[in-house]
């Protein structure tokens, strides 16, 4: 059953705010529905993926806590500014700033009460670090009439890394729930928790800068066509791929029985590649130099006297490492190229050695 207001024992001024509180919750839940439909919609067109957004309305029994705290600190309802409270969380530091950025986008922040608590922290201290914006809802996002209040009444938004995020809530429930004084042994290991967690998301951050500088670099490389200094990874393979290398030699095997080609991905292909020795696009490349003719020239021999009139676009590249892996193991070889590309199978044997057998007669040419 819902407590009466008087219950509470606040005085006269704490049970005016709640009994306004009440009237307002309304409002607070419409604001609470907006805020996040406005956020999650934003950071969906701008490509932000973050750890989670979360929301809520402050309950009646924290409030009256709040009020019994210090409720003379505040001069009417509208004083207290995280009745409706959003949190971000976001999976590294830099994110903060561009959450912080489409919050200033979205909404009317009030600058004289909003607060960085990342610039509160003394060189010496470790601690939570979060960005909190006191807001409005502008006009221009949503108006109602049925809520007349929801443009004038302020809001909080948090923003803090999913490490800062543990070891805030962490730091509440071990240092303050309780309401007893931790003893200064415990404050100390507190501490030095709160350090690792910053030094983590330090290094996620310089982490995370230092993978996609690889990538752009390795990006470029491939581009340039410098294959020897590219290591052969799922990115590079990716980047290669996408110059359609073994375009002219699916061309001339479609131009066989004037087949389509269809396009499939030659991802599955990279396993067998590192499979098979291969390291950096420098050795893909001298592969595909090396025995596209042969790959070629299997391809006749599968394809002439059918009526196939539509192939894989990885038929190149499927001949290529076949003949490669002829030449090296054999008709095993080849089984064992097949077992990588498509799981093993009792028919790989089979098909294995008919197709060495084709690869001894081209060998033979």
């Amino acid at each position: 059953m819902k407590k009466k207001v008087e219950e509470y024992g606040l005085d006269l001024h704490g049970t005016m705010i709640l009994e306004e509180y009440r009237e307002n919750l309304a409002t607070y839940a419409k604001m609470k529905e907006v805020i996040l439909k406005a956020l999650t919609d934003c950071m969906k067109r701008s490509n932000i993926i973050v750890s989670g957004v979360e929301g809520r309305v402050k309950t009646e029994e924290s409030l009256a806590g709040k009020l019994e705290l210090k409720g003379n600190k505040y001069g009417d309802i509208s004083d207290i500014t995280d009745l409706v409270g959003v949190r971000v969380i976001t999976f590294y530091t830099e994110e903060v700033d561009k959450i912080a950025a489409l919050v200033d986008k979205i909404f009317e922040v009030d600058w004289e009460n909003s607060v960085d608590k990342r610039k509160q922290l003394g060189k010496d201290s470790f601690g939570y670090m979060s960005l909190h914006y006191i807001c409005r809802i502008p006009k221009e996002l949503f108006q109602d009439p049925a809520y007349p209040l929801i443009n004038a009444i302020r809001f909080e938004v948090q923003m803090r890394t999913a490490l800062q995020h543990v070891w805030a809530s962490m730091n509440h429930d071990i240092g303050y729930k309780t309401g007893v004084e931790v003893p200064p042994e415990h404050l100390r290991s507190l501490t030095r928790l709160a350090g690792i967690l910053e030094l983590a998301d330090e290094e996620f951050s310089r982490i995370r800068k230092e993978i996609t500088d690889y990538r752009r670099k390795a990006e470029q490389l491939v581009k340039d066509g410098n294959f020897d200094a590219v290591s052969l990874n799922g990115d590079t393979w990716r980047n290669y791929l996408a110059l359609d290398p073994f375009a002219l030699l699916n061309t001339k095997i479609a131009a066989i029985n004037q087949a389509e080609i269809q396009q499939l991905s030659g991802m599955p292909y990279l396993e067998p590649l590192l499979q098979m020795g291969l390291k950096t696009l420098g050795d893909v490349e001298q592969l595909r130099k090396k025995y596209s003719e042969k790959a070629y020239q299997l391809a006749v021999y599968q394809i002439s006297g059918t009526d196939l009139d539509i192939i894989a676009s990885t038929l190149g590249l499927q001949n290529i490492c076949i003949v490669y892996v002829a030449e090296k193991g054999g008709a095993k070889g080849i089984e064992f190229f097949l077992d990588m590309l498509n799981g093993p199978s009792k028919y790989n044997a089979g098909t294995a050695q008919r197709l060495f057998d084709t690869y001894t007669q081209i060998h033979d040419m």
